[in-house]
């Protein structure tokens, strides 16, 4: 499975960005009976999770630091899972990654994520 990340930008802070992951596979492959999520990794630091989301949408999982800021979904038709990110932050600033769970729940785990997409560069100014 590919993932293809996008929506990133300069963003204020106080502002509000929404980044898109779309799946393809050969065959057919579909991502819609896996969980999914967005992790980040800032400069100089390690990759941190951010978001997941279970396959049916009905579950989800946020890092404490964005609880309240950020919304995960995603539209099973279209292969896609979505972050939408309101009151941005200066500290919110990191490429933002994709990935596909080898499971079907919303899981925090890094090590549960089977394919990642190439990331989403997130800047936010002060």
């Amino acid at each position: 499975v590919q993932l293809q990340a996008y929506g990133g930008g300069l963003v204020r802070a106080g502002g509000s960005l929404r980044l898109s992951c779309a799946a393809s596979g050969r065959y057919g492959r579909t991502v819609s009976n896996n969980g999914l999520g967005w992790f980040r990794q800032a400069p100089g630091k390690e990759r941190e999770f951010v978001a997941s989301i279970s396959w049916r949408g009905d579950s989800t999982n946020y890092a404490d630091g964005v609880k309240g800021r950020f919304t995960i979904s995603r539209d099973n038709a279209r292969n896609t899972v979505y972050l939408q990110m309101d009151n941005l932050k200066p500290e919110d600033t990191a490429v933002y990654y994709c990935g596909v769970s080898r499971y079907s729940g919303a899981t925090s785990d890094p090590g549960s994520y089977a394919s990642w997409g190439q990331g989403t560069q997130v800047t936010v100014s002060s």
